[in-house]
């Protein structure tokens, strides 16, 4: 992003990456809270996560509405028509990640409830794994780099992969031990939390990409979930 006539200008994108900077932050740090929460089983933390919800929503209509005033006051084109487009759509992939965190932290507030798990350590796994890509795609992100971006969109193969490993497992322990059934399926859907936040990662990786190039990804998206083939698991909302 080069220097503008305009100062103003300048200023105002400086704005825009900042607040996005803060909003990322703000959604990988709800991502490390819900994972701690699950392994500790920690309630009052999982609560907390649930609620500091609301702030990264107030920020994606901070991003909406100011993206909205450049494009009417700007009328920016060629490259910086794709700085405020980009910003748009990370924003809302940011948005999903802090809400998939709110959703595996109110999972974990029922898990208290129950027996310990010996799965939970798997299910950590991913989301340790996905929460460093959202850390690594935002410095993509604040950088433009797109060697950073693909490195990002390359290793959700790993994700997807854990994913569909521990889904099997979680299905046998259902299968052997029906008393097993209530707390492998909030695990399940953790996980495909986990897993679906690796793929908003992914999606702003492939927006840096654009942002940079001005191009698409050439290649198919990886993917190496194959769960989906044995049972149909819907997301949380």
């Amino acid at each position: 992003m080069g220097d503008h006539i305009v100062k103003s200008y300048d200023d105002e994108l400086k704005r825009l990456n900042a607040t996005l900077a803060r909003m990322g932050g703000l959604a990988e740090h709800q991502m490390g809270g819900a994972i701690q929460s699950l392994v500790r089983r920690d309630e009052i933390l999982a609560t907390n996560i649930i609620r500091a919800d609301a702030e990264v929503d107030a920020l994606q209509a901070e991003v909406d509405e100011f993206c909205v005033a450049l494009l009417a006051r700007r009328q920016p084109m060629a490259s910086d028509l794709r700085v405020v487009v980009s910003a748009i759509r990370v924003s809302g992939d940011l948005e999903r990640i802090a809400d998939l965190a709110a959703n595996i932290a109110k999972r974990s507030v029922a898990l208290v409830q129950m027996p310990a798990s010996p799965l939970v350590p798997a299910v950590a796994r991913i989301g340790r794994l996905s929460r460093q890509m959202i850390k690594d795609v935002l410095d993509a992100y604040l950088e433009n780099s797109t060697e950073k971006a693909m490195a990002v969109w390359e290793s959700d193969t790993e994700v997807d992969a854990l994913y569909t490993s521990l889904f099997r497992e979680l299905l046998t322990y259902m299968m052997e031990d029906p008393r097993n059934i209530t707390t492998c399926t909030h695990l399940l859907f953790i996980a495909k939390n986990m897993e679906r936040i690796g793929d908003h990662a992914t999606n702003i990786a492939e927006t840096v990409y654009f942002q940079v190039t001005g191009e698409r990804m050439e290649a198919g998206r990886p993917k190496a979930d194959t769960s989906s083939f044995a049972v149909v698991l819907p997301e949380d909302e």
